[in-house]
């Protein structure tokens, strides 16, 4: 099973003074990893992370320069690479799939062609560059499709316009087996205990032809139930013929904010959110908790013979300048008004001053 992280937020870390501790030591986080047999590092792509004017968006400013200078450093260390497309210039996820501010207004033919040039470029770029990804990714959380509305999949709640959803993957794997034929091709969905649109999704995949390699799902429990849920959804997608990967795995060690500045920042997963009635019992949201949950998650799924796991931001420590948006980022995604500190830095395998956590030691091989 491989064992991988994202960490496409790791240079704009250490842009800002982050360090990171075992037991009061200093450490190289990524030395840290690959001793624990964690070998695979996962890197998002955004197309054009910055406003018009030039404002950056943050959150890694994860454009190809990043994912070259990124993979640079982790190839020098040992790791394989993950190239995650989201096809958009910042965050896309099941509740938004913005089109690239360079693509509005394309037809579906006019984008179709941008998709496919896109990712050749991106992908011609990585092999010049010595870090042509083992694993590729068409996209991120994809359960509702793509680029809106051109390739939306649920419209009104109802799902639909899959014929528009394929050719736009195609393209995209298209351009994948033209530029890195050796890599696996990964699709990746959320909602990972749902049966039925997984099995809705995959088989128009499979009517459509669309050649990948991969089934990628994220788990977080706090949107998508059980392990045993999550990993019976998968199980019941074998008939594809695909490996099975968790591409985003998260839980939280504390239920609290950081103070910056005086003031108690909020959380995505804060107290309300990470309650889950008869789950945190078992796996409350604590140094300990957070431990108990990663064990438990590697032994279900090593039993259930799942390819390979995730983990999602665990050195995206809390700071000053460490933002998960801009103003100008929140502005292209339309979520103006938020506060723009680290939301996510009590999923961490750190701890809010850099303090490795005990769940660190439990995500090994």
């Amino acid at each position: 099973m491989i064992l991988g992280i994202d960490v496409s937020t790791y240079l704009e870390e250490l842009q800002h003074g982050a360090k990171y501790y075992r037991e009061g030591s200093l450490i190289d986080p990524l030395d840290a990893f690959l001793a624990n047999g964690v070998d695979c590092m996962r890197i998002r792509v955004w197309n054009d992370p910055k406003s018009s004017d030039g404002a950056p968006y943050l959150a890694g400013n994860c454009d190809i320069d990043n994912y070259v200078k990124l993979g640079k450093l982790a190839k020098s260390k040992g790791y394989s690479l993950l190239l995650d497309f989201h096809y958009s210039d910042f965050w896309a996820d099941p509740g938004k799939q913005m089109i690239p501010k360079a693509w509005l207004g394309y037809s579906l033919e006019k984008m179709v062609e941008a998709l496919y040039s896109f990712t050749k470029e991106c992908l011609e770029i990585a092999v010049r560059e010595g870090v042509a990804p083992k694993l590729i990714q068409v996209g991120n959380e994809i359960t509702n499709g793509m680029l809106w509305p051109v390739g939306k999949l649920e419209i009104d709640g109802k799902r639909c316009n899959y014929d528009s959803f394929c050719r736009l993957v195609d393209a995209g794997c298209r351009a994948c087996r033209e530029v890195v034929p050796e890599a696996k091709i990964i699709l990746h969905l959320e909602r990972s205990n749902d049966k039925v649109v997984y099995q809705e999704f995959f088989t128009e995949m499979e009517k459509a032809d669309i050649d990948y390699d991969i089934i990628g799902a994220s788990y977080y429990p706090y949107w998508h139930g059980t392990p045993e849920e999550m990993l019976d959804n998968l199980d019941a997608c074998r008939h594809f013929g695909k490996e099975l990967m968790i591409m985003e795995l998260g839980y939280g060690f504390t239920d609290k904010g950081y103070i910056l500045d005086g003031e108690e920042k909020r959380l995505v997963i804060d107290a309300e959110r990470s309650n889950i009635p008869g789950f945190t019992d078992k796996f409350p949201i604590s140094p300990e908790g957070q431990a108990m949950f990663i064990k438990h998650l590697l032994s279900m799924a090593r039993e259930r013979d799942i390819d390979g796991i995730f983990y999602w931001e665990p050195l995206w420590l809390p700071g000053e300048g460490i933002c998960w948006a801009s103003e100008a980022g929140q502005a292209y995604i339309h979520e103006e008004g938020k506060s723009t500190s680290n939301e996510w830095a009590n999923q961490c395998l750190f701890d809010y001053k850099g303090e490795m956590l005990p769940a660190f030691d439990e995500f090994r091989k």
